[in-house]
């Protein structure tokens, strides 16, 4: 069991096991990746792509969570997963807001940051869209379930804008406080992996994500579909991927190697490839 000194560490929920890759090499890593959690489905092929450039680096644990809860298990020291405690200091930190660059920044873990991809918001519905969603407003119908990323997930922040956009403070209002007290907004802890879940077992009708989740999840073969919001709506003019290595990181020349790799053409092409907007 976990000592009284690790009490205020993060949670990661034990079920986002597939969120920790290579655990194994957490401690004796060649290179420690926090990547913010919605570019998943990227990362075998990124990986592959870093070490067909770079094979001298060979162990690399990375994680794919919110980079909320990864910020906030880099200012506590580390996190508790399953009852033990994840303790590896990362050589990349990547998040969707520059909220968090500025705060690890003023605290000094970083010296500085870059904006390396971009992104957008839409809908994500069942296959034939049975509950004929149109529009971000069609969500504050009463009758409408929403699978809706919660406040440690940085996507809740363009959602939100989105949401307000749409239909003023009284769409967000609706959607946050009125249907989450009614029950029909649900929300996630890590939602690129619960929102698709519950869209195709029925629980929701919508879930806001990103363009991307919906790609991978059609390519995975889920019956899902995308509305699109439409570009005064998606947030494509807002969403910036920011990148930046850390100070106390064990392997900085590696983390350099990776900081150079993701902006190259060879890099860009793969995120490309998923949906991602190349910087």
């Amino acid at each position: 069991m976990i000592e009284n000194s690790f009490t205020d560490l993060p949670e990661i929920p034990s079920t986002r096991g597939d969120d920790l890759h290579n655990i194994e090499h957490m401690n004796d890593a060649d290179l420690v990746l926090f990547m913010a959690g919605n570019q998943f489905m990227v990362m075998t092929a990124l990986l592959d792509e870093f070490r067909n450039t770079y094979p001298e680096v060979e162990k690399i644990f990375y994680e794919t969570l919110p980079p909320g809860l990864e910020l906030k298990q880099i200012l506590a020291g580390g996190a508790i997963f399953r009852d033990k405690i994840i303790d590896a200091v990362p050589d990349i930190y990547t998040s969707v807001t520059e909220d968090a660059m500025k705060k690890l920044s003023l605290k000094g873990y970083i010296k500085d940051y870059f904006i390396y991809l971009h992104n957008r918001l839409v809908l994500m519905v069942p296959e034939g869209n049975p509950a004929n969603i149109k529009t971000v407003n069609d969500l504050g119908r009463d009758e409408i379930r929403i699978s809706q990323p919660g406040a440690m997930e940085d996507i809740s922040h363009y959602i939100f804008d989105m949401y307000e956009q749409a239909g003023g403070n009284t769409l967000l209002k609706r959607i946050m406080e009125e249907k989450r007290a009614d029950g029909t907004t649900i929300l996630t802890v890590v939602h690129h992996r619960e929102t698709p879940l519950r869209i195709i077992r029925g629980t929701v009708d919508a879930g806001p994500v990103w363009a991307t989740e919906v790609v991978n999840a059609l390519k995975n073969g889920l019956k899902v579909e995308a509305v699109d919001p439409g570009k005064e709506l998606d947030q494509s003019r807002k969403v910036n991927y920011y990148i930046a290595g850390l100070k106390k990181g064990s392997n900085p020349g590696n983390a350099e190697k990776f900081l150079q790799f993701i902006k190259s053409p060879g890099a860009q092409e793969i995120y490309k490839k998923y949906g991602f907007v190349p910087y």
